[in-house]
């Protein structure tokens, strides 16, 4: 069965009427009417009962209006998924690799695969600039923590949730004990991201150090993971880290338990509401959310 001829039934059973289904879809009347009469031949059944001015449906022609709707439906579908996986279309991404360690790789390694033609460009970018990106066009989609207010017309999809660690260098006497208490953190050197480009993190921190009482001594700001880690390593003071961090951590630092700790942190990929429909844009998020979900499994194991 000619889709064609399908489309062309169709037009004519939802107009009632030949010649307007003829208008609709450019062609002739005679034309029209032959290309039923086509599938009707195809399909060895009638569609219709025709009358000296009009016709009306038979039992099969309802049938094929109502299944045919549906097949023409998923015809189109189809073939929008295969333009789109043709299309060498390029992925803007923006990210922390202190919040991604373990999330990205894996994502774009199987993105790849069903999309051999897209590319994908990364941006190592802090949390603000991340926002803007997005805001003035030059980035597609970031990956990072949602802002505590609420962004306009930007869509959020939680890729991830993640628990906090402190970042400890070797010689530092708290190295010595299992687990961390907030208390343990009072007057301690801290080193931070830098308030500007990491206004969340700041006001998150913040307000939990004055929930348990706890005296902050900012030794150094920082403006991304490897200057802090830079930082910590250095013996300025130590860190609080988002787990997964880990596989970024060399080995004179060690990252210890802290209990109680902040509300886990909210990975997300975050993407302006009118590209939420791109559907090259929709496997890689969805990519996204797969390898977080495989990445927290095997970090509880």
């Amino acid at each position: 069965m000619e889709l064609r001829l399908l489309r062309s039934f169709i037009a004519a059973a939802e107009d009632g009427n030949i010649s307007k289904a003829a208008a609709r879809l450019s062609v002739t009347q005679p034309a029209l009417s032959r290309q039923i009469k086509t599938l009707e031949d195809d399909l060895g059944v009638a569609l219709l009962e025709r009358g000296a001015h009009s016709f009306s449906l038979t039992p099969s022609g309802e049938l094929l209006l109502r299944e045919g709707r549906a097949l023409i439906e998923r015809a189109d579908a189809l073939e929008q998924r295969v333009k789109a996986s043709a299309k060498a279309q390029t992925l803007r991404v923006g990210y922390s690799p202190s919040l991604t360690a373990g999330i990205l790789s894996p994502a774009m390694e199987a993105f790849s695969q069903l999309h051999p033609k897209a590319r994908v460009e990364l941006s190592d970018l802090s949390s603000l600039e991340m926002v803007e990106g997005l805001q003035k066009g030059t980035l597609d989609v970031i990956v990072t923590v949602p802002p505590g207010k609420v962004v306009p017309d930007i869509a959020w999809i939680t890729v991830q949730q993640q628990a906090w660690r402190v970042a400890v260098p070797r010689q530092h006497p708290l190295v010595n004990k299992a687990t961390l208490t907030p208390q343990d953190l009072n007057d301690q050197r801290l080193v931070v991201y830098n308030q500007r480009e990491y206004p969340d993190y700041w006001a998150g921190i913040s307000a939990w150090f004055k929930s348990q009482g706890i005296n902050a001594r900012i030794a150094s700001e920082c403006d991304g993971v490897t200057s802090l880690i830079s930082a910590v390593e250095a013996g300025l003071g130590i860190a609080l880290v988002v787990e997964r961090i880990a596989c970024l951590i060399p080995e004179r630092i060690v990252l210890k338990p802290l209990k109680p700790q902040p509300a886990s942190v909210c990975i997300a990929a975050g993407m302006l509401e009118r590209q939420s429909r791109d559907k090259v844009l929709a496997v890689f998020v969805e990519e996204l959310k797969r390898a977080g979900e495989v990445d927290h499994r095997r970090s509880s194991e």
